[in-house]
């Protein structure tokens, strides 16, 4: 079939039948689809058919003339039935269709296919009936459905537009935001829009390329019904462009609407969560723990709660963010809605973080507490340690950098229990200030059990501090009574040193016996001198050796005395006193011996008759004698030991001046002798003169 007209202006219907069994059922739903294509004005011009019967048999041709009569009577102004060019058989002569004109309503009539110009113009005619008339009708099918299926969706569109549109400004009005109203329409907007626009373009096109002609010199106009088109074509995009505008501000105000409510909605998560579950954790996490492992295992909790805390802030700042991106862009209406749901969320955010912020600082200060107590704790027990341990320094040396070692470790015990007392003060002032956080929950008991455990720790570390204290005092007595013994050994040993050398400087160099009464008498004195210097040094060490054991008894060294000092001290010393005694005997023989030889060297030798006493002269020679002899005599220690003064050579000179004497002496007492022995001669003399 085409659109096309007669010459009467009518439209014209071609029905081609084939040599195949044609169905009357689908051809009369064909003849309906077509019938209902035109509109009333057009239908009321009339309609000629052409059946084309050339490829049919007579008997098929008869029933669709008949049919039409059921299914366009009215419409039907003529029926022109193709033969073909061998007429049918002769027996379908008798049936003359002019003659059931009347009762057919049309008038029928039998043409050659080249004579239906007769009553059709040929530009009306497609070529396979002479005609000129270029027509696709599977391209002209297409369109059409195309068209319908346009027609349909986008009706059908509209409607559901418009009640959306419709109902939006209700709900709207109602202020009723139920997901009811959020209907969606059945077909895609932009995709039905595009097919129409597709749709038209291909209508226009057709009918441009129509008015101008084809290429090909035949002129092709459009069909009838596709001039129809183009205008209900257009009025359909227009209405819908209007709809579909207002649709797309419906859908605009939908998703404002639904981004809010899906806002508020994950404002209200955030926050029931965080004022819920999150205020609960908080509020049962209020201990610091008695050790470092506790606040650890209360910090890991912490952790804990924290990182679920940081999934709900990152929801936070998500939210804040479409919150920004709304209010920059949001209308007046929704600005104070959105305001009020930011400043709620940021509310409750920053009062959460702060809460945990502080829960995470007074951890961190409990934990920096228990550390110091534990660090104090173990210097405490380092120190103690060194109190209890025995002392057995080897040295004064040794005793002073034991000193040291004590005073740096004390130093640093003072330093850390410094350090606990700040740090324990920190803490006091948070728990003071944990009331605020408390969100009404009464965290008295809590406070009170933390508070009174970090005095006890803090009184606990004092009073062991104060113990070492006094026992670092005590200790600190005994060494420096230790050093005052390590003194007194070692100047009780160095009096002893100098003892032996007053007793070697005694055999050494106290050699001489002066050479008068006068000399002698000077070494005398000087040798009391040197007497008294060895007393006084056996003195002061032997005071020594006493405030020694007096040391040792106050120290309880029961297995420490003076050692052999003692013992060396008092040997020095007796042989210092045997030595001491034998050279003051020889001073004192030397000073008698030089005593008596100058009384008689004095009394004037040359004078041969002053006359000295024999007893005199016996005295010299017996002292000399003895003196020499005790010259010859070594010393005798206590021990038995023997030491000489002096060298062999300084014992031959003294004994030698010792002689010398002796000989003047006796050439005086010789001189004497031979001066009575002249006396008496002379007396002998005078005697007989005188008688």
């Amino acid at each position: 079939t085409s659109s096309r007209t007669d010459r009467r202006s009518g439209l014209i219907l071609t029905i081609p039948l084939c040599t195949e069994q044609t169905s009357m059922e689908e051809l009369s739903a064909t003849l309906d689809y077509l019938l209902g294509i035109p509109s009333e004005k057009c239908k009321a011009r009339g309609f000629t058919v052409i059946v084309d019967g050339r490829k049919s048999q007579w008997n098929i041709v008869k029933t669709v003339v008949l049919m039409l009569q059921n299914v366009i009577p009215a419409e039907v102004s003529l029926v022109c039935v193709v033969k073909p060019d061998e007429f049918w058989d002769k027996k379908v002569t008798h049936f003359c269709f002019w003659k059931e004109k009347d009762r057919l309503g049309f008038e029928v009539i039998l043409v050659s296919a080249n004579k239906l110009t007769r009553y059709i113009e040929p530009c009306q005619l497609t070529d396979e009936f002479g005609g000129s008339l270029v027509y696709d009708h599977l391209d002209w099918l297409n369109k059409r459905l195309v068209f319908e299926k346009f027609t349909k969706e986008s009706t059908s569109l509209l409607d559901e537009l418009t009640v959306i549109n419709e109902n939006e400004k209700g709900s709207q009005a109602e202020k009723d935001r139920s997901s009811e109203s959020n209907i969606l329409p059945s077909f895609d907007p932009e995709t039905v829009l595009q097919t129409g626009h597709e749709l038209l373009s291909e209508l226009q096109q057709r009918r441009f390329n129509g008015s101008e002609g084809g290429g090909g010199g035949t002129a092709w106009s459009p069909m009838d019904d596709e001039l129809l088109a183009q205008p209900q074509v257009m009025k359909l995009l227009d209405s819908l462009r209007e709809q579909y505008t207002k649709y797309q501000e419906v859908c605009r105000q939908r998703s404002k609407r639904s981004q809010l409510e899906e806002i508020q909605t994950k404002v209200m998560q955030v926050v029931n969560w965080l004022e819920g579950p999150g205020t609960e954790q908080l509020r049962t996490q209020w201990g610091i723990g008695d050790s470092i492992r506790a606040s650890q295992a209360l910090q890991q909790k912490h952790e804990e709660i924290e990182s679920q805390h940081s999934e709900w802030f990152a929801v936070y700042v998500e939210l804040n963010q479409q919150i920004a991106a709304l209010l920059s862009a949001g209308d007046e209406e929704d600005l104070m809605e959105l305001k009020g749901l930011q400043q709620q969320l940021s509310d409750v955010c920053y009062r959460q973080a702060s809460q945990l912020e502080f829960r995470q600082n007074v951890l961190q200060s409990a934990h920096e507490f228990h550390m110091t107590a534990q660090d104090m704790s173990q210097q405490l027990d380092g120190l103690l340690g060194m109190l209890c341990a025995d002392v057995a320094p080897a040295d004064g040396a040794a005793i002073q950098q034991t000193l040291k070692h004590l005073e740096e470790k004390l130093k640093s015990v003072e330093g850390a229990l410094q350090s606990l007392r700040e740090k324990g003060q920190v803490l006091l002032d948070q728990m003071s200030t944990q009331t605020s956080f408390s969100y009404g929950k009464d965290v008295g008991i809590e406070n009170k059990e933390n508070i009174d455990h970090i005095h006890s720790v803090m009184e606990d570390m004092q009073l062991r501090k104060q113990r070492c204290e006094d026992m670092v005092d005590v200790r600190r007595l005994k060494m420096l009574q230790m050093v005052q013994l390590f003194k007194c050994e070692e100047d009780a040993s160095q009096a002893v040193e100098w003892l032996g050398e007053l007793l070697d400087a005694l055999l050494k160099t106290h050699i001489r016996l002066g050479d008068d009464s006068q000399e002698t008498k000077v070494l005398l004195e000087k040798h009391k001198k040197f007497v008294d210097v060895a007393q006084s040094t056996y003195d002061y060490g032997r005071q020594l050796l006493q405030a020694t054991v007096v040391l040792c008894q106050s120290l309880r060294c029961t297995t420490r005395s003076s050692g052999d000092t003692l013992p060396r001290l008092n040997r020095v010393w007796k042989q210092f006193t045997v030595t001491s005694d034998e050279r003051q005997h020889r001073l004192e023989m030397a000073s008698a011996f030089h005593t008596a030889a100058e009384k008689i060297l004095r009394e004037s030798p040359e004078l041969a008759e002053l006359m000295v006493d024999v007893e005199a002269y016996e005295e010299v020679e017996t002292v000399g004698k003895g003196l020499l002899d005790r010259l010859t005599v070594p010393v005798i220690f206590p021990d038995g030991s023997e030491q000489f003064f002096g060298s062999p050579g300084d014992m031959a000179s003294s004994a030698e001046s010792i002689r010398e004497r002796m000989k003047l002496v006796e050439e005086k007492r010789f001189l004497q002798e031979e001066a009575e022995q002249r006396l008496d001669e002379e007396a002998l003399e005078a005697g007989p003169r005188e008688s």
